[in-house]
């Protein structure tokens, strides 16, 4: 076999290679839901050891009782921690991992369905749904706040938006060609706009405590 029948072969097995076709936005898509789940998974599983410690313990300070409006404590001992009988970490603890794995694969250059990403899209939405209902909880209701539960909402609104961003522009969800050629525009905008809703909400309603 002559040298130039190997590089046409090998040419050739490189086109047909997934691994070395991964679609560079793909690829960027990946990398950031690995760090974003990964804060996430963090913020979850150090819920889950402090709600142990509590349960172990009913007098534990957890290592972000910091004062009358950062109390992890008051938020983990609510009602609206266990919304479905059990804690809500637990929730985090499954769906971050999921996501992770999903974006580990697309890295190692797995090619995913449209209703998978679809179905990770719905997953996203719905976990945005519930933390923008925790946010409130704790806002208006519980008057205290978490800095773990705080790291998940400031990541998840990332992760969603560039899994929208991701779904348009590779047509998994059907949109406007406008959208599609504006990702890099609206995707960063509902971030932001969410982080403003949330944090600046949080900001004016214990301004008096954080800083009084």
């Amino acid at each position: 076999m002559t040298k130039a029948t190997e590089n046409h072969n090998q040419a050739a097995l490189d086109e047909s290679d997934p691994i070395s076709r991964l679609p560079r936005g793909d690829a960027s898509w990946a990398l950031l839901a690995v760090i974003t789940a990964g804060l996430a998974l963090y913020a979850s599983i150090s819920l889950v050891i402090e709600k142990w410690a509590i349960l172990q313990d009913p007098l534990h300070v957890t290592a972000c009782d910091i004062n009358a409006a950062f109390s992890c404590g008051t938020v983990i001992r609510s009602s609206q921690a266990n919304l479905f009988g059990f804690p809500n970490p637990f929730i985090g603890l499954v769906a971050y991992t999921l996501v992770i794995v999903m974006a580990v694969g697309v890295l190692a250059g797995a090619r995913y369905k449209a209703w998978m990403w679809m179905g990770l899209l719905v997953g996203l939405v719905l976990g945005e749904v519930f933390l923008l209902w925790l946010w409130t909880q704790a806002t208006f209701s519980i008057n205290a706040l978490c800095l773990y539960c705080m790291l998940v909402w400031f990541v998840h609104p990332v992760l969603l938006m560039a899994t929208v961003a991701r779904c348009v522009r590779t047509r998994a969800l059907p949109a406007p060609e406008a959208l599609r050629d504006t990702t890099k525009i609206w995707a960063p905008a509902g971030v932001i706009l969410i982080w403003l809703v949330v944090f600046g909400t949080v900001l004016v309603r214990f301004s008096g405590t954080m800083f009084g």
